[in-house]
């Protein structure tokens, strides 16, 4: 079969990593695809959001399975238009998708169906945010209701913070028409895990847990950024939380969505707090994380084709998903500035010295004159896997040394909160 993985980051790096080594598959193609990915697939020089541009080429590839790796094409409609053309395609429709385009909507979803999450207020004009703040104080957590490439969203511990991020948000409009309405939430204190399920609308098979590293620097200091860095399992998220969280938060997500209408199909990401209260959410995703994609699919043991088909069929339940039993540890190499402002272009060496067995899935990169040079933010995911999140992280970390370009920065600490417990 031909399958068409839509996107150009790390996470659809690993999707078409892992898609290669289906036996059912003899190409792929991947839009608008990296220089990394360009190793495995033919790269399309089409925009992930050119729904029409990647709808023609589908038919006149005769392309028989479409992935979708990023939110924004999710949210714009892409599944429902390919469906309407009677192509199989993997992902959410828009109505369903929404659970991501709209904190707002995530919110009154888990409110009206019990799920666990922080208290909140949504808004959708500054005054009213302003002085729920000054009523309510801080911490608080300040978040644009719309798509903001993972960078929407402050975690205030003052009031002054947070005034900034609603004037950043919705007068400044540094997100656009995502910043619209904000959603306030209270502070959850505990420990981030990332929970990714696959579900065909009524089984609901979670995958391996993982937590990503949200904050740019060591420590958890500075900035969020769209990830830097993941490992997977994450030991906070023992076998009796998980039973708790398929039972109080996917099932019921599931179920709720179908209930509005709202039918959900693909893979459902939910972002936990564990708290001393138990598991709460902090957000959806309605699609593979980036960077939790890359150690979760290298931990992934069964054929990534067949539990998309199976999902497609609505036989999830009789798909068996099958995990290694090793850890794996994926650390990103960002461009000097992120999450601010970057340069592009920067020449990146060393990649044929990084040793076997480690993966270097291209998050940000181009070719040009026959270089791989920086294209992005996040340039690349180091990622690796050892019989123990220690013997990964230093996998990882040894592969890094001969990487290099002007001004490449990573966090030093990924996977650290693991070996704490």
């Amino acid at each position: 079969m031909k399958v068409l993985v839509v996107g150009g980051g790390g996470r659809e790096h690993a999707l078409v990593w892992k898609i290669v080594q289906s036996p059912r598959v003899e190409a792929v193609y991947c839009a608008p695809g990296n220089a990394g990915i360009a190793r495995h697939a033919r790269c399309i020089p089409i925009s992930a959001e050119d729904i029409q541009g990647l709808l023609d080429f589908a038919w006149g590839e005769r392309i028989d399975l479409t992935v979708v790796g990023p939110e924004a094409p999710l949210v714009a409609g892409l599944v429902d238009t390919f469906e309407e053309a009677g192509l199989k395609v993997f992902g959410p429709r828009e109505n369903a998708a929404e659970i991501e385009g709209s904190k707002a909507l995530a919110k009154e979803i888990m409110e009206k169906y019990g799920i666990p999450t922080a208290r909140y207020a949504t808004f959708t004009g500054p005054a009213a945010a302003r002085d729920y703040i000054r009523q309510h104080g801080a911490p608080c957590v300040v978040k644009a209701d719309g798509l903001a490439a993972g960078k929407g969203v402050t975690v205030a511990m003052t009031v002054d913070e947070a005034l900034a991020a609603v004037e950043t948000i919705m007068e400044d409009l540094a997100f656009g028409a995502a910043g619209e309405r904000v959603v306030i939430e209270e502070y959850l204190e505990g420990e981030e895990v990332s929970v990714l399920a696959f579900t065909d609308g009524e089984t609901v098979v979670p995958m391996a847990s993982a937590q990503d590293h949200k904050r740019v620097f060591d420590g958890d200091q500075g900035p969020n950024t769209g990830g830097m860095g993941a490992y997977s399992p994450a030991p906070v998220y023992t076998d009796q939380l998980h039973e708790q969280v398929i039972r109080e938060i996917l099932v019921p997500t599931v179920r709720g969505m179908a209930a509005e209408g709202r039918p959900y199909r693909g893979v459902l990401y939910a972002g936990l707090m564990v708290t001393k209260d138990g598991p709460k959410v902090l957000e959806y995703n309605a699609r593979f994380g980036d960077p939790e994609t890359q150690p979760i699919l290298m931990r992934l043991e069964t054929d990534l084709v067949e539990i998309i088909e199976s999902i497609l069929a609505g036989r999830l339940a009789g798909q068996p998903v099958r995990w290694k039993d090793e850890a794996a540890v994926c650390v990103v190499l960002a461009s000097g500035g992120y999450p601010g402002d970057y340069q592009k272009g920067k020449v990146i060496t060393g990649l044929d010295q990084v040793p076997a067995g480690v993966e270097v899935f291209h998050a940000g990169t181009a070719l040009k004159d026959g270089q791989v040079v920086t294209a992005g933010g996040r340039v690349l995911g180091v990622t690796a896997l050892g019989a123990t999140i220690r013997e990964a992280i230093n996998t990882a970390y040894e592969a890094i040394k001969p990487i290099h370009f002007e001004g490449m920065h990573y966090r030093t600490d990924i996977g650290g909160k693991a070996l704490e417990r």
